[in-house]
């Protein structure tokens, strides 16, 4: 090997090592978990898919009375458990196609358990709950890819020219 493959070795290897230990020390709260909209689930879909488009956020998180998580729902569930039945989303409640019990995570949990969340169970978003069960933000694909894009700074400003990049803010929610 010649001297650059060898500085460029050693440099890919610290850069591995740094990812590997930000991935099992990081918080969730080092993603910018976004504020979580809450609804009853006596709220129909209609106004849910009116709040996410508002606030721009890939689902809702489902309520009770005392304000503790009862469940989730996502615009994938948007797709296939409202428009691709074929329910009037004026009509339906949140409760009756919502997911329910949805798993959670803390702030203080490591983003490694957001990852395998997302990429064992398929989660795109995953709702942030206090000891008391409590919603206090949710964590998305897009937060994590975006916190491995800052891993890796110059790998991605560094992209080749005539590869555009699209700005998410100025796509859709998910």
């Amino acid at each position: 090997m010649g001297e650059f493959e060898d500085e460029y070795s050693a440099a890919l290897e610290g850069e591995v090592r740094e990812t590997r230990g930000a991935l099992l020390n990081d918080t969730i709260s080092v993603l910018g978990p976004a504020d979580p909209i809450c609804l009853p689930e006596t709220a129909t879909v209609h106004e849910a898919v009116e709040t996410m488009l508002a606030r721009r956020q890939a689902g809702v998180l489902i309520t009770d009375a005392a304000g503790r998580l009862t469940g989730i729902f996502t615009e994938r569930d948007v797709l296939t458990r409202v428009v691709g039945k074929g329910l009037d989303a004026r009509k339906t409640a949140l409760g009756k196609v919502m997911t329910r019990n949805p798993e959670a995570l803390t702030v203080r949990d490591r983003v490694a358990y957001a990852v395998h969340s997302m990429s064992v169970a398929g989660y795109r978003t995953v709702p942030l709950v206090d000891a008391e069960r409590r919603p206090i933000g949710v964590v998305t694909v897009n937060d994590v890819i975006r916190w491995l894009a800052n891993l890796f700074p110059e790998a991605v400003l560094n992209l080749p020219p005539g590869n555009t990049l699209k700005k998410p803010s100025e796509i859709d929610a998910g």
